[in-house]
């Protein structure tokens, strides 16, 4: 692979790592710009940059912590996956543990054996302020349980 000269350390990076099928690594493992898995990663993965992009095949295995800004799965994740921008599962994706994500999208077929937590502003939400008609806004499971 060619090395290209950067305009600066936060520029974005195109390269692209691939972990052939077969590949075994145990260790963590930080990177920068695309990661493609078909093999299987025992340990965590962080992406060290907020560009970086994961990908894992229905070859693929992490077993251990996931922290990537974007990913596609159609593996095997075993431990927590944190995407803090964008997620996609495909139909044959499998995770045991917990999933933090901010945009997800998720094809029929995909399993996560977890909570599935939205990582959405940094405020937290709020209850709504009292109605000035004195009303209270039911909460949608009272409302179709009183129905």
């Amino acid at each position: 692979m060619l090395n290209r000269k950067r305009a600066g350390r936060d520029a974005p990076s195109h390269e692209t790592s691939l972990i052939a099928r077969g590949t075994i690594i145990r260790g963590d493992l930080h990177f920068t710009g695309a990661l493609h898995l078909d093999g299987c990663i025992e340990g965590a993965i962080v992406a060290e940059v907020d560009d970086a992009v994961l990908t894992v095949s229905e070859h693929g295995q992490v077993i251990g912590e996931v922290r990537v800004p974007h990913a596609v799965i159609n593996g095997r994740i075993d431990g927590n996956l944190l995407s803090d921008v964008r997620l996609e599962l495909a139909a044959q994706a499998c995770i045991s543990g917990d999933v933090h994500y901010r945009l997800l999208e998720m094809a029929a077929g995909a399993q996560v054996n977890g909570r599935m937590v939205h990582v959405g502003a940094d405020v937290p939400r709020e209850l709504a302020a009292p109605r000035p008609d004195g009303a209270a806004d039911e909460p949608a499971d009272a409302a179709s349980a009183s129905a």
